[in-house]
């Protein structure tokens, strides 16, 4: 039975597709929405049987009168006719007769859908959260929703997007909000530290543990464990995550006696960690643990329409009482609105923090359309930024001049970079989008 939405709660009309197998063993099945993830494996929006289509293939999204269209890593492809298609929009037409897409030995066909419409956030802010635009109040929505139970989260974003401030905002309005708030960024600690980081160690378990360690886990007791990067952690390390969520029970590294597990479990990562399943660097069973609700947290570029809003808190919260106009004029802000911002919401604090120190807006022409140039040597890094800023910065640096190289190298042939360089496909072109290159 359904329910009529209450008339106070804020909607928002959204675009949809729907999506049909016209060929294929799965001939009929079909499934319509703003945004659809097709594949065999469970989980997915459209569900498939057909052998040579991957367990995550492909994923489609309502874009105006276009559908996008993201290859998540498969094995046999996506393609539109003769051509294999990766990421790209195509076009619905005029007369609704939809548009074709074959993946694996399927074909399938996509139209417009009936619009629907879905709840979104009355005010432009959720926790440390800003934004008027739609797509972050319907996140904002989304949160609230979540906040209120129990469910496993998943935060997808690039680097910069908020994913733990989004995770913050969750505890803060859960029942878990006078617990303990803990985070463990696996990308910043060494792979062989990570066991111990999580749960803790045994004095004498291994070489410089001289004493017992509380591990993030028993630190956060019945608060919220925030495990930003998830998609870092080693396969081993994988396998004892799993048991620790489904047993609600751990052993600190070294250690001969179970603890309890009370935390609450936040995942994040800036990778997808569906192409991460396909190209078998992360658990399946792993991935339905953690992914029960995902949360996608749009960049900065998608929601231009913050920025004003942004920029003054970023003015309040550096102390000045400047208005938005006084630091930016009309030509600096339509620049920033044509900016990528490849650093999302983090690069636009550090530009209005630049800009209230020089006294003048830098020129973002000027300025690296996406990361910094790699250093030639680390210690030439800023150096003087935390810890996981900084290694962020070298790694965005390397990651830009290592595809800048290898698509100077093919041609800009994206299939051939990731042959040729033992990259999964999905992840170059997840990092040829991140850093804005072509």
């Amino acid at each position: 039975m359904s329910t009529v939405p209450h008339a106070s709660v804020p909607r928002l009309p959204v675009r949809t597709i729907r999506v049909e197998v016209i060929e294929g063993v799965d001939r009929g099945a079909h499934a319509s929405g703003d945004r659809l993830a097709i594949g065999t494996a469970e989980g997915n929006d459209l569900r498939l049987t057909d052998a040579r289509v991957s367990r995550f293939h492909v994923e489609l999204g309502a874009a105006g009168a276009s559908v996008r269209v993201r290859d998540l890593g498969s094995t046999n492809g996506t393609r539109v006719g003769a051509v294999t298609i990766e990421r790209g929009e195509i076009a619905l037409g005029a007369s609704n007769l939809g548009a074709s897409l074959e993946i694996g030995a399927t074909k399938i066909r996509i139209t417009d859908a009936e619009l629907t419409s879905v709840e979104t956030a009355e005010e432009p802010r959720f926790g440390p959260l800003l934004g008027r635009s739609a797509v972050m109040r319907r996140l904002m929505a989304r949160l609230d929703k979540v906040a209120a139970s129990e469910t496993s989260v998943l935060l997808v974003g690039e680097s910069g997007t908020g994913k733990e401030l989004a995770a913050q905002a969750i505890h803060e309005r859960s029942a878990r909000a006078k617990e303990p708030f803990v985070v463990v960024d696996c990308g910043a600690i060494a792979p062989t530290l990570v066991a111990s980081e999580l749960f803790g160690h045994e004095r004498g378990s291994f070489t410089g543990a001289e004493r017992t360690s509380h591990g993030a886990f028993e630190r956060a007791a019945r608060g919220t464990l925030f495990i930003d990067e998830v998609g870092e952690l080693p396969l081993a390390l994988q396998t004892t995550l799993l048991g620790v969520l489904e047993r609600k029970r751990y052993r600190r590294v070294g250690g001969d006696r179970d603890l309890v597990s009370e935390a609450r479990v936040i995942a994040a990562t800036n990778r997808d960690l569906r192409a991460e399943v396909n190209a078998g660097r992360f658990r399946l069973d792993l991935y339905y643990r953690l992914a029960v609700v995902t949360l996608d947290l749009p960049p900065l570029r998608d929601r231009s329409e913050d920025l004003r809003l942004l920029v003054e808190h970023f003015l309040r919260e550096l102390g000045s009482s400047a208005e938005v106009e006084d630091v930016f004029d009309a030509d600096a802000i339509a620049e920033l609105e044509r900016h990528a911002f490849p650093g999302n919401v983090r690069e636009l604090k550090n530009l209005v923090e630049a800009t209230l120190t020089l006294g003048e807006a830098p020129s973002l022409a000027s300025r690296p359309s996406t990361s910094p140039s790699l250093p030639d040597d680390v210690t030439d890094a800023r150096l003087d930024l935390p810890f996981r800023d900084a290694k962020r910065e070298i790694v965005d640096a390397f990651e830009r001049r290592y595809l800048t190289r290898w698509l100077d190298r093919t041609g800009g042939n994206v299939a051939k970079v990731a042959r040729e360089s033992g990259l999964d496909r999905s992840y170059v072109t997840d990092l040829v989008r991140k850093h804005g290159l072509r």
